[in-house]
């Protein structure tokens, strides 16, 4: 069981986040983006290369279209639309003094432009969610967009500004969740004289519901963290999480969600959080010591996750069954934390095939930043 390469030098490649299937629906492709350069933030006019991977072709690598909007973490939020998720991706754009959004099909070329930039896409690929990207550059460097200004820049938490809900096929889109509503809810003097914003978006396994993370920084330089999740039209918003600090997530299912968070009677740890009742159970407490970037198989009988370095600099990646709370790491490596750090670091961001028996992420342990994968069917399949 040993980690290959799907991409190579000189150039660098990485897919981004790990909330998302590279391989397209029939396994023939996968996804990723190429770059001159690993060693510092993107700037406005720097450009990223998107590209097929050919895996029944030794790999060879396609380019398909440039972006300048995209970063390290997370990429320009290229996926597969799950309308044609073998042959259309979408993936997010600098048009102009705004963002938007491109859906291609990767046979044909043809290329449909969107309105709106996109953070999260509904399972069934109909619809899209997406907070203000130029506002998170600012408020979360290594997370936004570098080029058009932010229009709320100076207001800490705008009533016209927030989260956007997008109509994939018509583009049809409208502001549902704002920065103004959602500091309202359970409003704290902490909140007060400085500025907020919102992260890491995920739609359930239905489309049904999605999450958000509502951020800001306190006087003491502490950065508070609260988890909401909302209706795709805004109504019937909740507060699961508001214990100071919440990270990684994955939808279980339509209700429920994994987390690493914080319970102020328990700690760290991850939780299995019940939407919208509130519920909460510790997952893997002794086992899953660390945050990591935590998602469930396609069979939900596996939980893929990672770590962040090591005191030898090696980030850990790990298979977690919670039923019978049973971990196995399955690989180490190493992660330049002296040269490649902060917003440029190269996370692992672990991510399942669609069939479940292999896992893809991005390293930097050969000298490159790339894409590697594993077979673990042997492991998942036993």
């Amino acid at each position: 069981m040993e980690a290959y390469a799907v991409t190579s030098g000189p150039k660098h490649h990485f897919f981004g986040y790990y909330d998302k299937f590279p391989w397209n629906a029939n396994s023939r492709y996968m996804i990723g983006l190429e770059t001159e350069f690993m060693d510092r933030p993107p700037t406005a006019e720097d450009r990223a290369v998107i590209g097929l991977i050919d895996l029944e072709d030794g790999n060879r690598w396609k380019p398909l279209a440039e972006t300048t909007a995209w970063n390290w973490q997370q990429g320009t939020m290229l996926q597969w639309v799950g309308t044609e998720p073998e042959r259309k991706i979408i993936y997010n754009i600098r048009a102009g003094e705004r963002f938007g959004a491109v859906v291609q099909d990767v046979e044909s070329g043809e290329m449909r432009e969107l309105p709106r930039p996109v953070y999260a896409l509904s399972r069934d690929g109909r619809q899209a969610v997406t907070p203000n990207f130029a506002r998170t550059a600012r408020t979360r460097p290594g997370y936004g967009y570098e080029g058009p200004p932010d229009p709320w820049e100076d207001e800490p938490y705008p009533d016209e500004d927030g989260i956007y809900w997008m109509d994939v096929e018509s583009g049809e889109n409208r502001l549902i969740v704002s920065l103004d509503q959602v500091v309202g809810v359970c409003y704290d003097d902490n909140m007060g004289g400085t500025k907020h914003w919102f992260n890491h978006l995920q739609f359930n396994t239905d489309g049904s519901r999605f999450l958000f993370l509502h951020r800001w920084v306190v006087a003491d330089g502490r950065r508070m963290t609260r988890m909401f999740t909302v209706d795709p039209d805004g109504r019937n918003l909740c507060c699961l999480a508001d214990h100071e600090m919440v990270s990684h997530f994955d939808w279980r299912d339509e209700i429920c969600i994994l987390a690493w968070a914080r319970r102020f009677e328990i700690g760290d740890r991850y939780f299995l959080f019940t939407d919208p009742s509130g519920e909460v159970e510790v997952i893997g407490d002794g086992v899953l010591t660390q945050d990591g970037h935590c998602s469930y198989s396609p069979d939900l009988r596996w939980v893929l996750t990672d770590t962040y370095p090591d005191k030898e600099g090696k980030r850990t990646l790990i298979l977690f069954d919670p039923e019978r709370e049973r971990r196995i790491d399955i690989g180490k490596f190493y992660a330049m934390p002296d040269e490649i750090t902060g917003e440029i670091r190269c996370d692992l961001h672990p991510r399942w095939s669609r069939d479940g028996k292999k896992v893809c992420f991005d390293s930097v342990h050969e000298g490159t930043r790339q894409i590697y994968a594993i077979d673990v069917e042997d492991i998942v399949g036993g």
